[in-house]
């Protein structure tokens, strides 16, 4: 991975395809399911030139975020619980809570914003953040930040 440069997130349905299918490559790689590049490469329908370009440029957000700081802001229902049942699914992920911000609720919505360290997540921080977003009582997720 190059260390200098600036970061984006995009998200996948507005990605071309070959950076889709170098990431696909790579996770064949990864899990074993290719054991070459040339075999990962044909399965995806890319060539091996185009990998060798984009692969140390291209990553999911789970890899990037991963040992990392990442902040996270939601509008959430104001009932009991709520909040707590949202630190619950960080805590069994192994997130480490850093700061939790929380404003007054308006129109029986809040504001908060949650800062937790990756690390030792036992899932990567898409899953998490899928498993959170499903609750009913969460109105938006939006990743903030991530350091």
């Amino acid at each position: 991975m190059v260390a200098k440069g600036r970061f984006y997130i995009v998200k996948e349905e507005i990605m071309p395809d070959i950076f889709k299918k170098t990431i696909k490559a790579k996770e064949l790689l990864k899990s074993g399911k290719a054991k070459t590049v040339n075999e990962a490469t044909e399965a995806v329908g890319m060539s091996r030139s185009a990998y060798y370009k984009y692969k140390d440029y291209i990553f999911p957000f789970y890899e990037a975020s991963m040992g990392k700081i990442v902040t996270i802001s939601f509008v959430l229902e104001h009932m009991p619980g709520v909040l707590s049942s949202i630190l619950d699914e960080i805590a069994k992920a192994r997130g480490n809570i850093l700061t939790i911000n929380q404003n007054i609720p308006v129109q029986n919505m809040a504001n908060v914003t949650i800062s937790f360290e990756t690390g030792n997540l036992n899932k990567n921080v898409e899953e998490l953040l899928a498993i959170i977003n499903k609750k009913d009582c969460v109105h938006k997720l939006e990743i903030i930040a991530q350091e």
